[in-house]
């Protein structure tokens, strides 16, 4: 097998245990997932879980595409994805290709807006995780964002 057959037929078996899932209440699951998504692209990549009111996976989109050092994303796009899939609640995820998984300002500042953006349609942002390679950082987890998985 090769490593992106290797890789796919992963992303398949945790994408079926993501979505047996009862309940995301740990963000393990979920920070695996993402990482095999969106972890080795040459470029950022936002992504978004779409979740049920139950939290069980409805979706996952990669959402909007940018160069080495940054996306675009806009929040009335979000929203419309998240209705299309009559969403909940949302986690959202993007990969830094430099390897640092801190989050940046503009990190910070677009999780504020779409937070926002969110709760003015009822849905509930639980996290959003920034990948590299190496590792993920819950900024949820880092007390960045006020929210909680129950």
């Amino acid at each position: 097998m090769t490593d992106d057959e290797i890789i796919c037929k992963a992303l398949t078996i945790l994408s079926k245990r993501i979505r047996q899932v009862e309940l995301l209440d740990s963000s393990q699951t979920v920070r695996d997932y993402c990482k095999l998504n969106i972890a080795t692209r040459e470029h950022e990549v936002f992504g978004c879980l779409f979740l049920n009111n139950t939290h069980h996976l409805i979706a996952f989109e990669e959402l909007f595409f940018g160069t080495i050092d940054g996306a675009a994303v806009y929040p009335r796009e979000v929203v419309k994805r998240a209705l299309f899939h009559n969403a909940s609640a949302l986690i959202f995820c993007h990969n830094h290709p430099s390897g640092v998984t801190e989050p940046s300002r503009a990190d910070m500042a677009i999780t504020e807006k779409l937070i926002k953006a969110c709760s003015t349609v009822s849905i509930r942002v639980l996290d959003h995780i920034v990948v590299t390679c190496g590792e993920c950082t819950s900024m949820a987890e880092r007390g960045l964002m006020e929210v909680s998985y129950a």
